[in-house]
């Protein structure tokens, strides 16, 4: 049952013939215009459905193999903003455009968060900071969008936005890795022949899991349905989970995420007077020298480690994290993300986010380990939910009563099929995309303040896909003075937008 389905219902009529009506396509189309600068763009959204089919055939009798019809599977929303065709001096039109395909991660959240941070035509605007403000809320027109240079394309997941499964089939089926693929590598096939855009430039942008979601399409693509990408952008990388996960046994996590604790505790003026007067790079840079050095070593160490060298190691990693000597003993070495948010501004009586460290949050009190709430989220939920509702309505004349999911928590019950007894590694997909197609670019940017997806997680993973040298030059990386969602960051959405419009633009 979905989640506008009532808690019960009716029972079913006697008579077989009366079934429940099959999904439909709803399409709707609007036309705008925003001035970007001194340019005024045309252009036309469209926002709807479209249904993933599978093709059946007889299995029984003389019919046996022949062609019956399509089942639909799954409705998948989308938001598509085309911009409307410019024409040369000599009255030719020009080539075709670069189109952009997007989606966010969780797994479970819907597009929202690239659609109105970063990419589409409106934005939810926030301060210097990236503080949204207090409720109501507003949207306001993007300077910033991409459509400049890049049609867009925008998908919600099954299970997200207002993407969901036909009645009869389940909606577990579409969370896990490969079926994940295999619905939005599907999306983006029957998207490109129904509009006719094979021979455009194409991109994919991702968020998060929606990183990994790209690597994995990246190859995808091109083994089932010969579709080659031009480049990828890769925001906030979770492409090697092993990067990321504090198990016992895997030291990984500890070096790569010091950086970001010190770049925190600086931010919040938490670390000595001699490190705090030094800038943000000079610190996480210190930080990175440290972890990958003597502290990594300290750790491969384990037990053997010697009482003298672990004080010495356990003083230098208070002086780079913020916390207290006596803490990081008691953690032996080896303090996790959450323990960190909560510790660190502990006497103040403050938690710093997950997904941005400079936002703070309260708890009922300061005794536990593990924080109440994201205090980075909790920033942004409310004031996306709005926008992209106002936007439903409002701007693009979409009527639906069923909730737009802006984000469900799959995560929890995410199938990790195919990675049974091991970390989710989608590095060699990517890699081997780039082998066979040696054009495709990529862009990753990081976040200095990203505590759910680290900049040196990224780097670590970046360094060890196995690429050939001959293609190091494809992939470049910005980092940013803002957290997972950088583009919040004002100065940081400036540079950001300039960067991925160089990275599709096209030559004249």
């Amino acid at each position: 049952m979905s989640a506008a389905e009532p808690n019960s219902k009716p029972k079913a009529e006697s008579d077989p013939s009366k079934t429940a009506a099959p999904p439909v396509e709803h399409l709707v189309s609007t036309d705008h215009k925003l001035l970007v600068g001194k340019r005024t763009l045309e252009y036309t959204a469209t926002c709807g459905t479209l249904l993933l089919q599978e093709v059946h055939s007889e299995a029984e009798g003389e019919h046996k193999g022949q062609y019956k019809g399509k089942k639909t599977k799954a409705s998948v929303f989308f938001f598509a903003y085309t911009l409307k065709p410019l024409k040369k001096k000599d009255g030719e039109k020009k080539a075709d455009r670069p189109i952009t395909f997007s989606f966010n991660g969780g797994p479970g959240s819907s597009s929202v968060w690239l659609h109105l941070g970063l990419l589409g035509p409106q934005r939810v605007p926030t301060d210097e900071v990236g503080q949204c403000g207090a409720p109501p809320y507003a949207l306001t027109d993007n300077e910033f969008t991409l459509l400049t240079d890049s049609d867009l394309v925008f998908i919600d997941p099954v299970g997200t936005g207002h993407s969901r499964v036909a009645e009869g089939e389940k909606l577990a089926e579409y969370h896990e890795y490969q079926r994940d693929l295999d619905a939005v590598g599907e999306f983006i096939r029957l998207y490109l022949t129904r509009n006719g855009r094979w021979g455009a430039p194409k991109y994919l942008i991702g968020e998060s899991y929606g990183t990994t979601r790209a690597a994995g399409l990246s190859r995808h693509l091109q083994e089932k349905h010969n579709i080659h990408l031009n480049g990828l952008m890769l925001v906030s990388m979770a492409v090697d989970f092993q990067t990321l996960s504090f198990d016992h046994g895997n030291e990984l996590p500890y070096p790569l995420y010091l950086p970001t604790y010190a770049a925190t505790a600086w931010y919040h003026k938490a670390l000595k007077p001699a490190l705090q007067k030094k800038t943000l790079k000079e610190v996480v840079a210190e930080a990175e020298a440290f972890a990958n050095g003597e502290y990594w070593t300290a750790l491969m160490q384990g037990s053997r480690l010697s009482t003298e060298q672990r004080q010495k190691v356990a003083e230098k990693l208070a002086l780079f994290s913020g916390l207290s000597l006596q803490y990081l003993l008691r953690c032996d070495l080896r303090p996790t993300e959450f323990r960190f948010f909560k510790e660190l501004l502990r006497e103040r009586g403050q938690t710093v986010g997950r997904l941005d460290s400079r936002f703070l949050g309260l708890d009922r009190d300061d005794a536990g380990e593990h924080p109440e709430e994201d205090a980075g989220m909790n920033n942004l939920v409310g004031a996306y939910a709005v926008g992209i509702n106002r936007l439903l309505r409002d701007t693009l004349k979409f009527e639906d009563d069923a909730p737009y999911l802006v984000i469900a928590p799959l995560w929890n019950t995410w199938s990790w099929k195919g990675f049974e007894n091991k970390y989710v590694n989608v590095g060699d997909s990517l890699r081997r995309a780039m082998h066979a197609n040696t054009d495709m670019r990529i862009y990753v940017a990081s976040g200095y303040y990203d505590l759910a997806t680290p900049h040196a997680a990224g780097d670590y993973t970046l360094s060890h896909l196995g690429l050939h040298e001959k293609l190091q030059g494809n992939v470049q990386v910005s980092y940013f003075e803002a957290g997972h969602m950088m583009y919040i960051h004002q100065p940081s959405l400036a540079r950001m937008a300039q960067e991925l419009r160089d990275f599709v633009k096209q030559p004249d």
